[in-house]
């Protein structure tokens, strides 16, 4: 194929209801190539059609989760419907290369119109978890081979995203490519109306303030978290705050223990808090902790490094290979809450670790922008339509 010094670009993203990070990114990739549309089923909240942006995003259809599961995410097991109208946007815009987000329906219509669309396709694996893998099925593991074998290429995040793809799929080597292209932007997270007072709010606790962001649900892992509160208890180090900004189903559940291990002096329930206005919790917390069960990426983990905070990671986080163990924080299992309070107990004793630590984290991410993830996708583009 001829080389195109800006070909069109189709991002199929089937929900980026919790991916207000996209924004930037899909910004700078406009930047580059301004023939650029970003497809969804669900945007992210305070989407906004006539906002006047750079960038274009078009809502298709409705997205649902059939699952047996009572909680309907990603790591639920199930299926994504999604509309099937999709394909007639693509073949309204015509694209060069169309970028997909995992194995979902999307995916499927866009390999199977591709021989008449004649457009390259790119399949996104955001990263590698037991519930969003499925090493279990034969029959979805054929399917996702089948499918990424016909993809002209693939990108993951993640070494983890890296391994699935070659190692269990057999995808050739050369097909995939790896670099994080979900990254935070500061600006994004800062975005802050003038009435809201957090940082008022964290400033009060008592310090260091460990900082978690993220749903209340077991897959999580903050019941371990709190486990680990009530061992620092027990062990008379009650000089900390754990801020919780989220919301979730065990929420009512967690109280409830934090009352029985009478540790909620320690424990600030914030609750939902929007993506804009972030940025103020992460930048005068002190360490970020991230406790989860299954996580095939962790952006939040990305985002706390932008502001230079350490990091406490669970060993299960896609994103826990940004982390340097001793370096810009600690990784730990949280199926082992000891060593969890022990990792706590560290900074509450040496809180001078808290600066330079957060300096390294800092430095591990200044790479990783907005601006370099908007590169990689072009960069893959322009590898494509070469093959």
């Amino acid at each position: 194929m001829k080389k195109i010094d800006k070909p069109r670009i189709a991002l199929l993203l089937p929900t980026v209801e919790l991916g207000a990070y996209w924004q930037p990114v899909l910004e700078e990739l406009t930047n580059l190539s301004d023939q650029t549309i970003l497809y969804t089923g669900r945007p992210w909240p305070g989407f906004d059609l006539q906002a006047g942006n750079n960038y274009t995003v078009k809502v298709v259809g409705k997205t649902m989760r059939l699952t047996a599961n009572k909680e309907k995410t990603d790591y639920s097991g199930g299926f994504m419907y999604l509309s099937p109208d999709i394909i007639r946007y693509l073949f309204q815009f015509k694209p060069h290369v169309v970028f997909t987000s995992g194995f979902s329906a999307w995916t499927v219509l866009a390999l199977l119109f591709k021989p008449f669309g004649k457009w390259r396709l790119v399949l996104a694996w955001e990263g590698s978890s037991p519930n969003v893998d499925f090493r279990h099925s034969k029959v979805r593991s054929f399917l996702r081979s089948m499918m990424a074998w016909f993809a002209d290429a693939l990108i993951t995040n993640s070494h983890g995203g890296e391994e699935y793809l070659i190692q269990f799929l057999g995808v050739q080597k050369d097909k995939v490519r790896r670099r994080p292209y979900m990254v935070p932007d500061v600006k994004t997270l800062l975005q802050i109306p003038k009435s809201f007072d957090a940082k008022n709010i964290v400033r009060q606790q008592q310090h260091p303030v460990f900082l978690y962001v993220g749903r209340i649900e077991q897959r999580k892992g903050l019941y371990s978290l709190l486990q680990a509160c009530a061992i620092l208890k027990k062990q008379n180090y009650c000089n900390y705050t754990l801020l919780v900004v989220g919301r979730g189903p065990q929420k009512q559940e967690l109280e409830s223990f934090c009352t029985r291990e009478n540790i909620q002096d320690c424990v600030n329930w914030v609750g939902w808090v929007d993506y804009s206005s972030l940025g103020v919790y992460f930048q005068n917390a002190d360490i970020f902790i991230f406790p989860t069960l299954e996580d095939t990426w962790g952006m939040v983990v990305l985002e706390a490094m932008a502001f230079s905070k350490p990091i406490l990671c669970s060993k299960w986080a896609g994103a826990s290979e940004m982390v340097i163990d001793g370096k810009n924080g600690y990784i730990f299992d949280p199926h082992n809450p000891e060593t969890l309070a022990e990792v706590m107990k560290h900074f509450i004793d040496n809180p001078n670790l808290i600066s330079s630590m957060g300096q390294n984290s800092q430095q591990l991410i200044s790479q990783h922008t907005p601006v370099a993830a908007a590169n990689f996708f072009a960069q893959t583009a322009s590898f494509v339509l070469q093959k």
